[in-house]
C-alpha cells in the first residue's frame, strides 16, 4: 500500500475517534456531583423538565430542585435534590418545607429530612398520588419556591363518555343507617306445633299406618294396638250402661207407683238415687275413655286406634308390629315443618338490641338462601356457662327449604343510627386489596382509599378517607376500576 494512502487512513481514524469521544462527553449523564441535564449554563427558564434521576426538575431564579416520590410499598415519600447555580447544593444550612394540597382541598405540611445528597419527607404521602405541593427551599437567609403537581392514576373522561358509561356522581354526606348484629344460629322444630304421640294406654302393637317422612292429616290411623287395660274399660262402660237403663227403668216403674198412691214415697227415692249414682257410674266409664282418646264402640274391646292429633310430617317412629309399648312411650313424633326456628345465643352485651318483634334475616351456611321473620322470643335468663341468653325466630317453610338441624347467620335489626359521611353501597369497590370510591377532582375521576364502619344494604359509612360534601361516583364506578386497571396493564 502507497505511503501516502497509510496517512490518510490514520489520520481519519484520529479524527473519527475525536467525534466520538466528543460526543460522548455531550450526551453522558451527569454524576451526582454534576450539573442536571437543562441547566447547564443556566439553560432552563423557569418551569419544569425530566431531571437525572427521572424526577421533576423545577427551577426558579439561580435554584433548583429535582422531586419525586419513592415508590415503597405502604411507604411513599417525597425525595428533594437541590442545585444552586446549575450545581449540586454543597455545605449547611438548606432548609426544605412544604404545603401540599389534596383534590378535596385538605392542606398537610411537609417537613423534610436531609438524608445524603437528598432531602426525604418525614410524612409519607398516602394515595392517591394527585395532589400539588408548595416547596420552598430556604438557605443562608436566601429561598425559593417551586410548585409541583402529581395526577397518578386520574381517569379523563368527556362529558359524552361519562353519559354513555352511565356514571352518576353524588355528595358524600351524612345518613340514616339500619344497624345489623350478626349471631349465628341454628334451625329447629317450631316447639308449638310438634307433639310426641303416645298410646296412653299399654299393650301389643298390632300394626304400624304411617312410616318416616310421611306426612298425615290431622285423625290420620297412625297405629293400631291391642290393650287389655282398653277392653277393662270399655267393659266397665258396658256394664255401666246396663245397670243405667236398669235403673231407669225401676225409677220409671216407682214413680209411677208412687203417684198411683201405690208404694211408698220412700221406695220412690232409693229408686231416685240409685238412678243417679248410674248416671254417675257411667259418665265416669265414658270419660275415662275420652282421656285415652278410644271410642267407645271401635270393634273389639281390646283395639286401640292411635291417630294423628293434627296435620304434621312424621320425623320419629318408635313402633314396630309385635312389639310392647307402655302407656307412656313415645311412639311418633309428628311436626308441622310449614314453619320452623332459628334458635340464637344472644351474648349479654347485644341483649339490648335484640328484641321481641324486630325484623331479623335468616341466611343458610351450607348454600344461597334465606328468609326473613319477626324476633318472637328472648330468654329472661343467661346460661350460667354460657353467659348468653336464647333468643328464636320464627320462619315460614312452606318449600321445605329450612330443616332442622341446618347451621344459619341471623342478621338482627338493631335500630337505625345517623353517621356523618356515607356513600351508597354501588359505589365501593376494591383496589389492590383495600376499599375505595372514586371521587371526582377537575382533574378527572381519582380513586380515594377510605375505611369503611357501619353498612346496611343501601349505604356504607366512610370512617376516614371522604369528607362530607365531596363528590363521588355513585354508580357505574366499575368502568372507572376497568379503566384503572387498563392504564396499570399499559404501563407494565
Amino acid at each position: 500500500m502507497p505511503h501516502k494512502k497509510l496517512i490518510a487512513m490514520a489520520a481519519a481514524i484520529v479524527v473519527g475517534a475525536g467525534i466520538a469521544l466528543a460526543a460522548y462527553a455531550l450526551t453522558r449523564a451527569p454524576s451526582d456531583s454534576g450539573t442536571p441535564p437543562g441547566m447547564q449554563g443556566n439553560a432552563l427558564i423557569d418551569g419544569q423538565a425530566t431531571g437525572p434521576r427521572g424526577g421533576t426538575l423545577l427551577k426558579s431564579g439561580d435554584a433548583a430542585i429535582e422531586v419525586l416520590l419513592s415508590e415503597k410499598p405502604d411507604d411513599t415519600r417525597l425525595v428533594v435534590y437541590p442545585y444552586l447555580n446549575g450545581k449540586r447544593f454543597e455545605g449547611g444550612g438548606l432548609v426544605m418545607s412544604g404545603i401540599l394540597t389534596r383534590i378535596q382541598g385538605a392542606k398537610e405540611n411537609i417537613q423534610f429530612v436531609a438524608a445524603g445528597n437528598a432531602f426525604t419527607s418525614v410524612q409519607p404521602i398516602a394515595k392517591p398520588h394527585v395532589f400539588d405541593a408548595e416547596l420552598r427551599m430556604s438557605w443562608q437567609g436566601r429561598s425559593a419556591a417551586f410548585s409541583y403537581s402529581r395526577s397518578d392514576g386520574v381517569i379523563a373522561l368527556s362529558p359524552q363518555q361519562i353519559r354513555t358509561a352511565g356514571i352518576e356522581v353524588a355528595k358524600a354526606g351524612p345518613a340514616e343507617i339500619t344497624a345489623t348484629l350478626q349471631v349465628p344460629g341454628e334451625i329447629r322444630f317450631n316447639e308449638d306445633v310438634t307433639a310426641h304421640v303416645v298410646p296412653r294406654v299399654g299393650g301389643i302393637v298390632e300394626r304400624v299406618a304411617v312410616s318416616v317422612g310421611e306426612k298425615v292429616a290431622k285423625g290420620q290411623l297412625l297405629a293400631v294396638i291391642a290393650s287389655t287395660d282398653l277392653a277393662d274399660r270399655r267393659s266397665e262402660l258396658l256394664t255401666a250402661e246396663r245397670r243405667l237403663s236398669a235403673a231407669r227403668t225401676a225409677y220409671a216403674r216407682e214413680k209411677t207407683l208412687w203417684q198411683e198412691r201405690i208404694s211408698a214415697e220412700q221406695d220412690y227415692l232409693q229408686a231416685q238415687v240409685q238412678l243417679r249414682e248410674a248416671e254417675i257410674a257411667a259418665q265416669n266409664a265414658r270419660q275415662k275413655l275420652l282421656a285415652l282418646d278410644a271410642a267407645a264402640n271401635a270393634g273389639p274391646l281390646n283395639r286401640y286406634e292411635l291417630r294423628a292429633p293434627f296435620a304434621a310430617t312424621i320425623v320419629e317412629k318408635h313402633a314396630t308390629a309385635g312389639e310392647a309399648v307402655a302407656a307412656d312411650a313415645s311412639m311418633f313424633t309428628l311436626s308441622d315443618l310449614s314453619t320452623v326456628w332459628a334458635e340464637m345465643a344472644v351474648s349479654a352485651q347485644h341483649l339490648n338490641a335484640v328484641r321481641v318483634g324486630r325484623e331479623a334475616t335468616v341466611k343458610a351456611t351450607a348454600f344461597d338462601s334465606s328468609s326473613s321473620g319477626r324476633i318472637a322470643y328472648v330468654g329472661a335468663l343467661l346460661g350460667e356457662q354460657t353467659r348468653s341468653a336464647p333468643a328464636r325466630v320464627v320462619l315460614p317453610n312452606p318449600d321445605g327449604v329450612w330443616r332442622p338441624g341446618m347451621f344459619v347467620n341471623v342478621s338482627v335489626d338493631a335500630g337505625r343510627q345517623s353517621v356523618p359521611v356515607a356513600v351508597s353501597q354501588d359505589a365501593l369497590e376494591e383496589i389492590d386489596g383495600t376499599p375505595a370510591v372514586f371521587v371526582q377532582s377537575p382533574k378527572g375521576f381519582v380513586a380515594q382509599s377510605v375505611k369503611t364502619g357501619r353498612r346496611d344494604p343501601r349505604v356504607v359509612e366512610i370512617v376516614s378517607g371522604l369528607q362530607a360534601g365531596q363528590q363521588y361516583v355513585a354508580a357505574s364506578s366499575f368502568v372507572l376500576k376497568a379503566e384503572l386497571g387498563k392504564a396499570s396493564a399499559e404501563e407494565e
